[in-house]
Formats: structure tokens, C-alpha cells, sequence
């Protein structure tokens, strides 16, 4: 767990806001009469998936390596 966020619930959040695109992709924007109601920012809804597909690859990298980043130091030799 990194930040107080799990890879269980950024999963959730990135189906949730999946869900959300399909739903505004069809539904978006209706007109009755005069009066017109879009309900969400297309652009807004990306920005979150896009958020939330880097934390849960960022999270599944961590639960891979066991949480610890690999540093390798090389040491060039003229030969």
C-alpha cells in the first residue's frame, strides 16, 4: 500500500470511472423543450482514467518487486 490508496480500491476507482465514460459516450448530453443538460466532461473523465490506470500499474509493479526498488551501480573500467 502506498499513499493510504491499495491496489484493490484504485482498481475499483478505475472501473468506476470506465463505467462512467460508457455511460456519458451514450448518454451525454439531452434536450427537452428549450432546455439542455449535459452531464460530465468527457476530457475530465479521461484525465481520471488515465490517473488511475498509472496508480494501479504503479501498485502491481510494487506488489511485483515486493515494494523495493532494484538500483544496480556500474563502475566503467578502460580495459
Amino acid at each position: 500500500m502506498a499513499n493510504g490508496i491499495s491496489l484493490e480500491i484504485a482498481k475499483k476507482h478505475l472501473d468506476a470511472w470506465l463505467t462512467a465514460e460508457l455511460e456519458v459516450t451514450t448518454h451525454q448530453s439531452y434536450t427537452i423543450g428549450s432546455r439542455s443538460l449535459t452531464k460530465a466532461n468527457l476530457a475530465e473523465i479521461r484525465k481520471q482514467i488515465e490517473y488511475w490506470n498509472d496508480q494501479v500499474a504503479r501498485l502491481e509493479n510494487i506488489e511485483k518487486r515486493g515494494g523495493r526498488n532494484r538500483v544496480f551501480r556500474a563502475v566503467p573500467r578502460d580495459l
